[in-house]
């Protein structure tokens, strides 16, 4: 993976012998240390490896900024028109049906390709592009509500932690380069998302039942509180989660960081940027390494689930895009409800 040289104002990068052209190589992209389109390059190329081990062969959202952090955006699932020949595609679908040609991280020069279009951000999908009826990845995303600290969030990624454990499966974690935290739990390929999503549910409930001062499953913000909200739904079918060793579309450049649990109490988010993750990685290596190695059951989850339906409760709310789904409450805030 290396530089082959300009051409006015371009560069063209090598990557697992393939040539992307890199234009405006100088631009600035994050502006509190001034990076450049080409640091981000280097940083790509820097954690290639840990890179594509957790979103390699799966579909990527494109988040652009064309002209850098804090400038105009647009999330992106089509690809162009016109691309390079050997990029590698898939159809990827929304709530309503709607389809789309996908970018695949299928190696890291088309993660390249498309920092070269001004991609700050990669949003990926919970399945591999070879087989989108099976998603292999349980994510959870740990909220803060306003007002919750990093601490608070740290202690309910701890707690949800030991409840997994109770179950018997090993969750990873990893920073999202914002103010929370993800659990991610890598599957034995045979659920869909539908079922992930109920797993979610599940874990989310049983932990506000556990945790209630600290931790909510409550999808509407007027119940939430000063609380950690675990998003169910971002395990719903069609929903992209911002990847692993991806870098946020912010000033400093924060990067979304795999890290082992035994150094989750020690981190600092904001310091873990394109400036100095590519050390670490060299320093301490994969927190996440064979995370495919390991797939994990989601049966326990799914049984709580079972258990809260037959129970007497409903499914939780679905977002708004998403058709009215069986079993679930009528999708209108409470204080709305009352109202009414």
């Amino acid at each position: 993976m290396s530089a082959k040289g300009r051409s006015g104002d371009t560069v063209t990068v090598e990557a697992g012998g393939t040539q992307v052209p890199i234009s405006s190589p100088d631009k600035v992209f994050f502006p509190a240390r001034g990076e450049t389109k080409l640091d981000l390059v280097r940083y790509y190329q820097a954690v290639a490896e840990p890179l594509l081990a957790t979103l390699g062969g799966r579909p990527l959202l494109m988040e652009r900024y064309p002209n850098g952090a804090g400038g105009k955006s647009w999330f992106q699932k089509r690809v162009p028109a016109s691309v390079p020949d050997w990029l590698t595609t898939t159809v990827v679908s929304t709530p309503n049906g709607t389809t789309s040609d996908a970018l695949v991280a299928a190696d890291l020069a088309h993660v390249l390709w498309a920092v070269n279009l001004g991609c700050l951000g990669f949003h990926v999908w919970p399945y591999l592009a070879d087989t989108p009826e099976v998603a292999d990845e349980l994510r959870i995303d740990l909220d803060p509500s306003p007002g919750v600290t990093f601490a608070q969030v740290r202690e309910a990624a701890w707690l949800a932690k030991e409840l997994l454990d109770d179950l018997g499966i090993a969750p990873l974690i990893k920073t999202t380069g914002s103010r929370g935290l993800h659990l991610y739990v890598r599957l034995q390929p045979q659920w869909d998302s539908y079922a992930v999503r109920a797993a979610a549910v599940a874990l989310a409930r049983e932990l506000e039942r556990r945790h209630p001062d600290l931790i909510t499953a409550q999808w509407w913000k007027e119940e939430r509180g000063t609380r950690v909200f675990v998003d169910f739904n971002q395990n719903a079918p069609h929903k992209t989660v911002f990847g692993a060793w991806c870098v946020r579309p912010v000033a400093d450049a924060r990067v979304s960081v795999p890290v082992a649990w035994d150094e989750l109490d020690d981190v600092d988010p904001a310091a873990l940027t394109i400036a100095t993750v590519p050390q670490r990685v060299a320093e301490r290596g994969d927190p996440w390494a064979g995370i495919g190695d390991r797939p994990q059951t989601l049966e326990p989850l799914l049984e709580m689930s079972r258990r809260d339906l037959e129970s007497g409760l409903m499914d939780a709310p679905w977002p708004p895009v998403y058709p009215k789904q069986p079993g679930e409450p009528p999708r209108v805030a409470p204080s709305r409800a009352k109202k009414s």
